[in-house]
């Protein structure tokens, strides 16, 4: 074929050639030809084939009419659960040998969406989470999503819902079978907009006013008494924190850690202790230190924060603590530290991560950062991206802790937002030094900073001869042309250098000076399913296979 000057062209088979790992491309000047090719891309798709089961029909149908009647423009195509790599944003499926993948989870808050509740929800059988809060729908709750025999969680808050809550609903969550988040709810105990008469309207008035006098004087009263007990006045910045979680008191917090015996971590806001709940879930406790008034700050960000978002790669909050000066969270423990401690070989890990391992890791973590920026209303800055604040659970699925500098964005996330600079020395954007404004990008060049450290083990500054920043020391090693030259001498395994080459180039477009320059998070997430995706092709392939999955010959080609 002959490409067409400035068009893209595709060629395709609709017999497809027999597997392989070895295609050949070559690219040849016609006899006519005087100036080299001018290509910037070549992209070759093939069938591959899956022993996995396609996703339940039953399930299927109904997430395409939910696609359909909101109008979703995520990656919302093809299959939802298969394969598992790709599945569909804000969902996470069961997966069973002898059975279809079932959707399990739906994590759908902060969407935009908007109009009524549709009753393709009760058609996901195996749902047992389902959160919608913030969106803009309206109307009455489907009765319909009382046949959902396996739901466990609902969350409708922050909606403009009205009519009854189903009695079926509200059954189950008196019962302790579901728990049920609607915003508060009128007199009757469960109307959205219960409606009064216009004739009560003269009574209602007066005593309103009075209500409200009395609460505002109670209000006053006990913050007098709470300033008091503490020994002065809170500002704003340090009134307490409103939280739907449970809450803990001081007592029940020195019973759950054995009086705080075990210590598992801490910084300028306090420590961190490991507990146990009464039914045997392991917890990390976090206490404010009530000597830095940094660390009070940092712990009002963190509580507000964890208390807004909800995403399978952000830690949990599972409940927290206000008994007099005492003020603690309450979060998911995470067994196998942090990526900063398996990157270095701290705590005791004495065996380094798989390159697949740091893959997927890289993915997630990029996935909770990508929540924060575009899943949260507004969205929120982390401001303190590094490997010491991506835990690790038993399965080594990452997710992104420490919200205690984050900051929320304005409505227009291309505008920087003023602030002091905040952060860790070796992931700190630096044009923040120079405009003392951090934004999404600014986390951008965080991350970068990770990945660098994924694929080189290497810590973000360093002495001895080479000392320096890690970009520094990656830029001058790849100027000698080998990849391998800046890989992690420690990573456990084999791997595909294709996808290594493609995570390196990723963190030094993340790290560019010129944040404009830089992708979002979104296009991060993506970029590194793709090198997770081409890392998993190859598996099982012998080594030097893995190294040769496509060879393309050619003539020059401007790069």
């Amino acid at each position: 074929m002959s490409p067409q000057y400035l068009y893209s062209n595709i060629i395709y088979n609709n017999d497809p050639f027999p597997q392989t790992d070895l295609y050949n491309f070559s690219i040849v000047a016609t006899d006519n030809s005087t100036l080299p090719p001018v290509i910037n891309a070549v992209e070759v798709y093939r069938v591959l084939y899956t022993t996995v089961n396609s996703s339940d029909s039953g399930d299927v149908t109904a997430m395409t009419t939910i696609k359909d009647e909101y109008q979703v423009k995520r990656n919302w195509m093809g299959d939802p659960c298969v394969p598992k790599v790709y599945a569909w944003d804000g969902l996470n499926c069961s997966y069973s040998i002898s059975s279809p993948p079932r959707i399990t989870t739906l994590n759908l808050s902060n969407s935009g969406w908007t109009g009524g509740i549709t009753t393709a929800f009760a058609d996901l059988n195996a749902l047992q989470y389902l959160d919608l809060s913030y969106n803009g729908l309206t109307g009455a709750i489907p009765d319909e999503l009382s046949q959902l025999t396996s739901l466990k969680f609902l969350d409708l808050r922050g909606n403009q819902l009205n009519g009854s809550v189903p009695a079926a609903l509200l059954a189950k969550s008196q019962d302790g079978s579901l728990i049920l988040r609607i915003d508060p709810v009128g007199d009757n105990g469960n109307e959205f907009s219960p409606k009064k008469k216009s004739s009560i309207i003269i009574v209602v008035v007066p005593v309103v006013v009075i209500v409200l006098l009395l609460v505002i004087a109670l209000v006053l009263f006990r913050k007098r008494i709470w300033q008091d007990h503490n020994g002065r006045a809170s500002d704003n910045r340090d009134s307490p924190v409103q939280f739907e979680n449970r809450q803990f008191t001081y007592k029940e917090l020195q019973l759950i850690t054995n009086n705080f015996g075990k210590l598992i971590g801490g910084g300028g806001f306090g420590k961190v202790y490991a507990g146990y709940l009464e039914n045997g879930t392991q917890v990390a406790v976090k206490m404010r230190s009530q000597s830095s008034s940094q660390g009070v700050k940092q712990f009002l960000a963190e509580a507000q924060n964890l208390a807004r978002v909800h995403h399978k790669n952000l830690v949990c909050l599972i409940g927290y603590c206000k008994d007099g000066d005492h003020w603690g969270l309450v979060y998911e423990y995470m067994c196998e530290g942090t990526l900063e401690d398996h990157l270095r070989g701290k705590a005791g890990i004495d065996r380094s991560l798989t390159w697949n391992q740091r893959l997927r890791i890289a993915l997630e973590s990029a996935q909770g950062l990508e929540y924060l920026h575009t899943g949260c209303t507004p969205p929120l800055i982390h401001r303190d991206v590094k490997t010491n604040n991506i835990l690790l659970n038993a399965n080594l699925e990452a997710k992104l802790a420490d919200f205690g500098l984050s900051k929320a964005s304005n409505s227009d996330t291309s505008s920087c937002i003023s602030t002091a600079v905040v952060g860790t020395p070796g992931y700190l954007d630096p044009q923040c030094f120079v405009t003392f404004k951090s934004n999404e990008k600014s986390d951008v060049y965080s991350f970068g900073v990770v990945l660098l450290e994924v694929v080189t083990g290497k810590a973000p500054l360093f002495s001895g001869s080479e000392g320096g920043h890690i970009i520094d020391w990656v830029w001058q090693r790849l100027a000698r042309g080998n990849i391998e030259n800046v890989l992690d001498a420690t990573m456990q395994g084999e791997c595909n250098l294709n996808s290594i080459w493609k995570v390196t180039e990723l963190a030094l477009s993340c790290t560019a000076q010129d944040p404009s320059q830089r992708p979002t998070m979104s296009d991060v997430a993506v970029q590194l399913k793709e090198c997770l995706f081409l890392e998993l092709k190859t598996a099982g392939s012998d080594h030097s296979s893995k190294f040769n999955s496509v060879s393309v010959s050619t003539g020059p080609i401007l790069r």
